[in-house]
């Protein structure tokens, strides 16, 4: 395989990784833009040392060889590793997918330096670099708003009797910043109990733009007729 076949595959690797990053964040999933970069660049690249390896090490006096055995086995391990990275919070928010997706790609770096395919690594390095900080900054830069949102997680404390339709869609309507910007909050996630005292609670997972203040939206909020308490906590 040549260096620019090869160079042409990882890339690719990171495009389409890039695809269906994109559409697992427009639709507010867990799983983002970098852990689907990283993990399709570090598959690509053990297919790569895989099929090299052969090639390299097996031949006619060593017809049943198998040179990425022993690899193959690094890879399902360092896996349970990366799995102990990814925390599920009390929000049922996960977060640790990228930190994860990394130490994986770290054991199929490992594997190409050991294997001898130094070229490949250095390719791999930098577009696993680039996956996780500079794409993400492009996106941020260029992308289309719905790509740039996060969520956060609102609990709303409401009078007794409260019409809470109305109170819903104020929070839905767009909210003024400064003078003229306008910011648009998204529900995702709606959960409403009683409790004790006979007030109601509100519990909201919102989309809001990355660059809005988690303050600005507790104030927001709490102008809001009815509220009693707002608590607000960034995901």
């Amino acid at each position: 395989m040549s260096a620019l076949e090869m160079m042409l595959k990882l890339s690719l690797a990171l495009l389409f990784g890039l695809l269906i990053g994109i559409d697992r964040q427009i639709k507010q999933k867990q799983l983002g833009l970098r852990p689907s970069m990283v993990i399709c660049i570090a598959s690509c690249l053990l297919t790569i040392v895989s099929i090299e390896a052969f090639g390299k090490f097996a031949g006619e006096n060593h017809p049943n060889m198998d040179p990425m055995r022993l690899a193959a086995q690094i890879v399902s391990g360092v896996g349970f590793i990366g799995a102990g990275v990814i925390l599920r919070k009390h929000n049922d928010v996960i977060s640790g997918l990228t930190s994860a997706a990394l130490v994986w790609s770290a054991s199929a770096l490992g594997i190409t330096i050991g294997v001898g395919f130094y070229l490949e690594a250095i390719c791999g390095v930098v577009l696993i670099i680039l996956a996780v900080n500079f794409v993400p900054f492009l996106i941020k830069m260029l992308g289309p708003e719905r790509l740039n949102r996060e969520e956060v997680a609102v609990k709303i404390k409401v009078e007794p009797n409260t019409k809470m339709t109305q109170i819903i869609k104020r929070i839905e309507h767009k909210h003024t910043v400064g003078n003229d910007l306008w910011v648009e909050y998204k529900i995702r996630d709606l959960k409403i109990k009683d409790l004790t005292d006979g007030t109601q609670l509100i519990e909201l997972t919102l989309t809001v733009p990355k660059t809005h203040y988690t303050t600005d939206i507790y104030y927001d909020i709490k102008q809001i007729e009815h509220v009693l308490t707002v608590e607000v906590e960034h995901l």
